[in-house]
């Protein structure tokens, strides 16, 4: 049994000895561990007909290159498919995740670090329609959803994998499917950086010797917080419309560290505390 270390926010605790109060799903994520043109090498200096005639070309070549229209960006490759209900292949992932996030969608939205662009949830293969259910030749889609934190909302898209075009476009408000790898870390990030992570911070050093500095150093899970009905105002009171989240942290490859007081608002980007 590991040691018990108790401070003002935080108690290390043995590996599952935590037990969450509530109705949403705790979900586990394990933090991970160039081509470029050469330019034409130059031949010794000299004089002669054949030098001069192979540098009048070499510019000739050079002007013609020069001179060729832009390239027009086209629709991104298919690479490795999946046939029927197979899982969708990494190419696939990749392709519909590209084809969902248009250029309007990308400009017009926010990731969770306050960046441009939607932030991406899932990409799941998508159910077959209803009159297609016995079909084996079934067109496959794929429901790719996003995050867009500049008005808390999620987007979801059901992308045809054959033709390449997305079918539907699904918005709603106040539906808070469990976080992203990348949601998690910045959840981390700005609990270590807040003073209310002052706790987290000092049961980490005692555990390990070391600084906390970054959500590298952690092994995170994570729930979707929403504000009870009738709660006082106050920063989390909008939990729910915003995107807000418990931490259970633990050190790698060591203790839990209990901050269940903690409720971060990646919508508001700031750090409220249950007590």
């Amino acid at each position: 049994m590991r040691k018990i270390v108790h401070r003002h926010l935080g108690k290390v605790v043995a590996g599952a000895a935590i037990a969450v109060a509530g109705t949403a799903v705790m979900v586990g994520i394990t933090l991970p561990g160039s081509a470029g043109a050469d330019e034409p090498g130059r031949g010794p200096a000299g004089a002669g007909s054949q030098q001069t005639g192979q540098g009048q070309a070499q510019g000739q070549d050079q002007g013609q290159a020069a001179a060729r229209p832009g390239v027009v960006e086209q629709a991104p490759a298919q690479g490795d498919k999946g046939v029927g209900r197979d899982p969708l292949t990494d190419d696939e992932t990749a392709r519909v995740e590209q084809l969902a996030a248009n250029r309007q969608l990308f400009r017009s939205s926010e990731n969770v670090e306050g960046g441009r662009g939607p932030q991406r949830i899932s990409v799941d293969l998508a159910e077959p329609e209803e009159d297609e259910l016995d079909d084996p030749g079934a067109p496959r889609r794929a429901d790719v959803t996003f995050y867009d934190y500049h008005d808390d909302t999620l987007v979801t898209r059901t992308v045809n994998l054959g033709t390449g075009t997305v079918e539907r476009t699904d918005t709603q408000h106040g539906v808070q499917p469990p976080l992203s790898r990348e949601e998690m870390d910045e959840a981390a990030q700005l609990l270590i950086a807040d003073p209310l992570g002052a706790g987290l911070r000092a049961d980490y050093k005692d555990a390990t010797g070391k600084e906390l500095t970054s959500p590298d150093q952690l092994t995170l899970n994570s729930m979707v917080y929403r504000a009870t009905t009738g709660a006082r105002p106050g920063l989390l009171a909008k939990c729910g419309e915003h995107r807000c989240v418990r931490l259970f942290p633990k050190v790698r490859n060591g203790s839990w560290i209990d901050s269940r007081d903690l409720v971060i608002d990646l919508s508001a980007r700031k750090v409220g505390t249950l007590g």
